[in-house]
């Protein structure tokens, strides 16, 4: 063997060996320019040498462990002050070492969800005068972005393969979220604290692949949807009842929340905001039972957090054409009962017929009065009215609503404010007659109560309101209270509106 031929063969072997060495290193969700949570205990896990101690320092903190027998590791730093200084976060283990700059301390949030959460700052820009000006203006080193783009997997991920956080400025902002970094802005504004965002929306997905496997309980559609997600009987999930159309292996039970949710969780995070439901009550796809795959998210999510009351607030469709969406919205509606929930109504917005509205200045905005109220404790309205109750009197039919703080008033949307209009026409109201045929009504603000009546139904039975995929262009749904926070949809009686399957097949 020549002496070049030796030399390769060394090199080589000389490689292999610093291959199957682990120097220690963090998971791939931790690296430069993250945010931590703040008063929360703060995991931090990685990979070492099996059996090698592994020492975390941080904010005066020092923590050790041992890495396991396959070389996993993981510590807990005590709570952390919220902090807008860059500092460095040390991991040693032996005489290897990773060194992570610039971690501020702060709130961190998840975001989830389909194209309109994925909607960029970009595209907003491009299409709103208003998205332009909050993007020139986005130089904010106290909000960070992590996007997430992994694959989807059969089983749980142990790690990210790549990725990094992102500090917010004019130029990097444009990648952004669109709701994210308005979610984000408006709470740096007022909690003046560093704010994280974890992004791993996937545009044109269902919420079935989000949800852990093991949280499809509790119901007979749930039960099903995981049964034929592992058969992998994409056929028999398009019929089903609650059934949607599966593009790919991506699209099935657990599958993005193995990809791009478990190999992050439990990075410490205060709560999780959502905006999807338009994969679920597309042509051809089947809302009902739509609450119980929210109420199955959002217990799947506390679960692989460990936090039994993690925050989880939600966006309410907008008007859209399809049929379906009517019923989709009264679903989201009705995942409100699950506790330390909220919901951003969003259908006075953009009444374009656009399944991707550029408008997400407000739809960020009415997101962040949530957490604002419920978490920091400000004191802000921060939903619309919703429907409480209904009262027959004679051709009148009383409608009462909760949330409706100083009163109620008609209103004009506009990008980033609602105009009260004093002589306006209440839109969007229709009662139902005995037959069960519904009629357009009129209605009058009473103090915090509407009235409404048809001179072509003398004895009503059922109000709704806004039930319709979209509003007529000259005619658009605007109740409102004072705050300037819209109503969302509701019918009073949803036997009388019975979902027909026939009416949201492709058109031949």
């Amino acid at each position: 063997m020549g002496k070049p031929l030796t030399a390769f063969f060394t090199i080589a072997i000389l490689l292999c060996v610093a291959n199957t060495r682990a120097a220690v290193r963090t998971a791939r969700i931790f690296s430069d320019h993250m945010v931590l949570q703040r008063e929360l205990p703060v995991p931090i896990w990685g990979r070492a040498d099996a059996g090698k101690m592994v020492a975390v320092q941080f904010a005066g903190q020092t923590t050790k462990t041992q890495a396991d027998h396959k070389g996993n590791w993981k510590v807990w730093l005590k709570p952390l002050k919220a902090s807008s200084n860059g500092r460095e976060l040390k991991v040693n283990s032996g005489k290897d070492s990773t060194l992570i700059r610039d971690v501020l301390v702060g709130e961190v949030w998840f975001a989830g969800g389909q194209s309109n959460m994925g909607y960029t700052v970009r595209g907003m820009a491009r299409r709103l005068p208003e998205g332009k000006v909050l993007a020139n203006t986005a130089n904010f080193n106290g909000i960070r972005y992590r996007k997430i783009t992994e694959k989807d997997s059969l089983s749980p991920k142990d790690d990210l393969t790549g990725g990094s956080w992102v500090v917010c400025t004019p130029k990097t902002v444009h990648g952004f979220s669109g709701v994210g970094f308005v979610y984000a802005r408006r709470l740096h504004l007022e909690l003046k604290v560093p704010i994280g965002i974890i992004d791993c929306a996937w545009g044109g997905t269902p919420i079935e692949p989000y949800i852990p496997i093991e949280a499809f309980t509790g119901h007979p559609t749930l039960k099903r949807l995981a049964k034929l997600a592992k058969a992998g009987d994409i056929e028999s999930i398009k019929k089903m009842r609650g059934g949607t159309f599966v593009r790919s292996p991506a699209w099935l039970a657990g599958a993005i929340y193995n990809g791009r949710i478990a190999p992050l969780a439990p990075y410490a995070i205060r709560g999780a905001i959502w905006y999807q439901a338009e994969s679920n009550c597309g042509i051809g796809e089947d809302p009902r039972d739509y609450a119980h795959k929210m109420r199955s998210l959002i217990s799947g999510w506390r679960n692989a957090w460990n936090h039994p009351n993690l925050p989880f607030y939600y966006v309410q469709l907008p008007q859209w054409r399809s049929y379906a969406w009517t019923y989709a919205r009264e679903e989201q509606r009705r995942a409100m009962d699950v506790p330390n929930t909220g919901m951003a109504v969003t259908i006075d917005l953009d009444n374009h017929n656009d399944i991707h509205p550029p408008n997400k200045i407000d739809v960020g905005e009415r997101l962040a009065r949530w957490p604002l109220a419920k978490v920091y404790s400000h004191k802000i309205h921060f939903s619309g009215p919703l429907f409480r109750a209904m009262k027959i009197k004679r051709e009148v039919i009383h409608v009462e609503f909760d949330r409706v703080g100083e009163g109620l008033m008609i209103g004009k949307a506009g990008v980033g404010r609602v105009t009260e209009l004093k002589d306006g026409t209440l839109n969007g109201f229709e009662v139902s007659d005995k037959t069960g045929a519904w009629h357009t009504a009129k209605a009058i603000i009473q103090g915090k109560s509407v009235m409404v009546r048809s001179a072509a139904v003398k004895e009503p039975t059922a109000v709704r309101y806004a039930c319709h995929p979209q509003a007529p262009k000259n005619r658009p749904w605007n109740l409102y209270n004072k705050e300037g926070l819209p109503a969302s949809p509701f019918c009073s009686d949803w036997s009388r509106m019975p979902y027909n399957p026939q009416l949201n097949l492709p058109h031949k």
